[in-house]
């Protein structure tokens, strides 16, 4: 009897509590989770679905949702011991809306999701998975949607597959988008990505989705091309403008002939940067007529898609009241609320009811008029065929980092560390009102530009339409969304009861103050953050050089005449040092640099080429601001190219004992250290005392030296 006695609760234990899921069903997705056993083993690790169906003529979001939408999400509440792996997404689809391209997927989809039963779980009990989702499910307009999904599945000595459910599993497992052997791709900095996928077959419609939502644009051609290796693609840079210079994931999907019937499957890759490879580009793949992006890949280059149907008056009210119910939520999002924080110091200032309702009249103006010259702004860029979306200003490293400044410089006024129009307060009553005035109706502007990095709830749908009408619903729709915005605010201006509940003036006021400056640092920090994402290192160095040199002049300012126009100098110094990244301008020609080392040096003065060694770190700032002023100038990167010099970088930031030993063979205890390998003859070692022109190097390879 002991013999059977494993058996026998095995099949008790799936009779009594069988894995279970209980469908939920929301206006537009029924979702639930599966489980590819019935039964789990202590410490198995076995996988389940997150099962959409999702209603006709919706989507929900891939991992990266393109050029709007969010990708869906779960929140895990498991047994203790027990682990649950990250959503396992399938390859998407390209979803087309006017003049964007999102990616996503609808109908049916299944998520596959690792699960790992504890360790030390007991055969007989039931372990119970809880999940808090959350999508985004759009079709003309965009509604967030949330569901709690739990699945549970019975713990037994040996475990057992799911009979409805295993097979159905295993095969979104297998379809999921993977790296295969001899997969090979490379992407160029003209933006060809070149992919050799071994037995590729008969296929169609093939389109490449990255990773990153902004290293490429989705909404352009790809004008994808077939060969008898692989697959290429031309692909247009996005914000990050990287494009070609780093590696770039993702995955490539196209429909491949199997069996008489056409099939969708997915492959990831990993481009490194490097030429376009042969045989993959012989002739134009094949789109078929009913091809989501078949009018796309079929039109010239730049072509504009073509405009969407106006709104229904149900479609128009919806978007209206989502614009209105976004605008209210986007007060609280953190990119907001620094700024609001401040303006609510004057109501504990005491000011005058009369006073304060002219304020909240313009503080109402200030968003009113931002924003809709944001959507403004939108509109004719719109037209003249770009691609653009909510935040589209911070795509450019100058306004970027024009607001980083601004933040900062309202951080060091409310420390103290100068005071706006101080000077001017005791000349009349006359000119403190103008001011305040002034200041609320700046509170509105700036707080609409500080919102625009975030997207509030609702939001993602009503701008979604917007974008895609004429330019009068479109001003109507921000015209919403900044009522909506403004309108809390405004009625404090208008409620002294609510005013009121704000404590008295006293010493608080000063201490909040102060405090409310570093939410403004927080805010400059991120705006960095992002300028690192758009201009680099060198964007990031030029921008807090930018800052420091603000603070100094605004610091010594105070001590007299002299000492403000020696700030004034440090801007003006600093800035004509920094306005190239800052502002996001090109370099007419630079330098290619190669790592250095003595093998190399020595392999090419062996193929007769002069050599010029540059040894820096990114610690030493005489190596940057030589590398500046010199090294970085149209001039001498012509002359390079001209006497075949080749540029090598010893870059000591961290320490390399080979680099230590090149510096001390030339009497250096460190960087900077310039040396110029003629073809033949001894190195030349340029000057380390004195600042690098770039008269000294063009002359120095050029052999004009004196």
């Amino acid at each position: 009897m002991m013999r059977f006695f494993p058996m026998i609760a095995l099949a008790l234990g799936l009779l009594a509590s069988p894995a279970a899921a209980q469908p939920v069903r929301t206006d537009n997705v029924e979702a639930e989770l599966h489980s590819a056993r019935a039964a789990v083993a202590p410490g198995e690790t076995f996988t389940i679905v997150l099962r959409q169906t999702i209603r006709e003529h919706w989507h929900t979001y891939w991992r990266n949702p393109g050029d709007s939408g969010e990708a869906t999400e779960l929140t895990w509440t498991s047994p203790q011991g027990a682990r649950v792996g990250e959503i396992q997404w399938p390859a998407p689809e390209a979803i087309p809306f006017a003049m964007l391209v999102n990616y996503g997927y609808s109908g049916e989809v299944l998520f596959p999701i690792e699960v790992t039963a504890p360790a030390n779980a007991r055969p007989g009990e039931t372990l119970t998975f809880t999940a808090d989702a959350y999508w985004l499910v759009c079709s003309d307009v965009c509604i967030p949607e949330e569901a709690q999904l739990l699945f549970s599945v019975p713990v037994t000595a040996q475990g057992a597959d799911n009979p409805d459910w295993s097979a159905r599993i295993g095969e979104a497992v297998a379809a999921l988008p993977r790296e295969r052997p001899g997969t090979f791709a490379t992407i160029s900095t003209d933006g060809t990505l070149s992919a050799a996928l071994p037995m590729l077959g008969e296929v169609r419609n093939p389109r490449f989705f990255p990773f990153s939502r902004d290293v490429m644009r989705n909404a352009e051609p790809q004008r994808p091309r077939v060969g008898e290796s692989g697959l290429s693609f031309t692909l247009t840079p996005g914000v990050a403008e990287n494009l070609g210079q780093a590696p770039l994931e993702g995955v490539v999907v196209y429909e491949v002939r199997e069996g008489g019937d056409w099939a969708r499957r997915g492959v990831e890759i990993t481009a490194q940067p490097g030429e376009p490879m042969a045989g993959v580009s012989d002739r134009a793949a094949t789109i078929s007529p009913d091809y989501a992006l078949a009018e796309l890949e079929g039109a010239a280059s730049g072509s504009a898609a073509a405009p969407s149907e106006p709104l229904t008056p149900v479609a128009l009210i919806t978007a209206l009241v989502l614009a209105f119910i976004g605008g209210l939520i986007l007060n609280i999002m953190p990119c907001v609320l620094p700024v609001l924080s401040i303006k609510a110091l004057s109501f504990a200032g005491g000011v005058h009811a009369g006073e304060a309702r002219r304020h909240g009249l313009l503080y109402f103006a200030g968003v009113m008029a931002t924003f809709l010259a944001l959507a403004s702004l939108l509109i004719i860029l719109r037209e003249a065929g770009a691609a653009v979306g909510w935040g589209f200003q911070l795509q450019e490293p100058w306004v970027t980092s024009a607001l980083a400044l601004l933040f900062f410089l309202v951080g060091l006024n409310l420390l103290g560390v100068f005071e706006i129009g101080g000077s001017l307060q005791n000349t009349g009553g006359a000119l403190t009102a103008r001011g305040g005035d002034a200041g609320a109706f700046f509170t509105g502007a700036l707080a609409v530009i500080a919102a625009t990095p975030c997207t509030a709830p609702f939001m993602a749908g009503a701008i979604g339409a917007a974008l895609t009408q004429p330019a009068a619903v479109t001003l109507t729709i921000f015209a919403a969304l900044a009522f909506g915005f403004a309108l809390p605010l405004t009625l404090l201006h208008f409620a002294p009861g609510l005013q009121k509940l704000i404590p008295k003036p006293g010493p608080w006021m000063e201490r909040v103050r102060n405090v409310l400056a570093f939410p403004m640092f927080a805010a400059a920090v991120w705006l960095v953050w992002v300028l690192a994402a758009q201009a680099g290192a060198d964007g990031v160095a030029a921008l807090l050089g930018l800052m420091a040199a603000i603070a100094f002049a605004l610091f010594v300012a105070r001590w007299g005449r002299a000492w403000m126009i020696a700030g004034a100098v440090a801007i003006a110094l600093t800035a004509a040092f920094t306005w190239r990244p800052l502002l996001g301008a090109q370099v007419e020609a630079e330098l290619i640099s190669e790592p250095w080392s003595v093998a190399r040096v020595e392999e090419l003065r062996g193929e007769g080429r002069g050599v010029f060694v540059n040894f820096t770190a990114a610690w030493c700032v005489t190596c940057k601001v030589n590398e500046a002023a010199a090294l970085s100038q149209p001039s001498v990167a012509q002359a390079f190219a001209q006497a075949n010099v080749a540029y090598l970088v010893g870059d000591w930031t961290n320490r390399d004992e080979e680099i230590a030993t090149a510096l001390g063979q030339h009497g250096r205890a460190g960087v900077p250290l310039y040396i110029y390998y003629p073809p033949e003859g001894e190195p030349i070692v340029l000057p380390q005392g004195v600042l690098l022109s770039q008269d000294l190097v063009v002359e120095t390879i050029t052999g004009d030296a004196s």
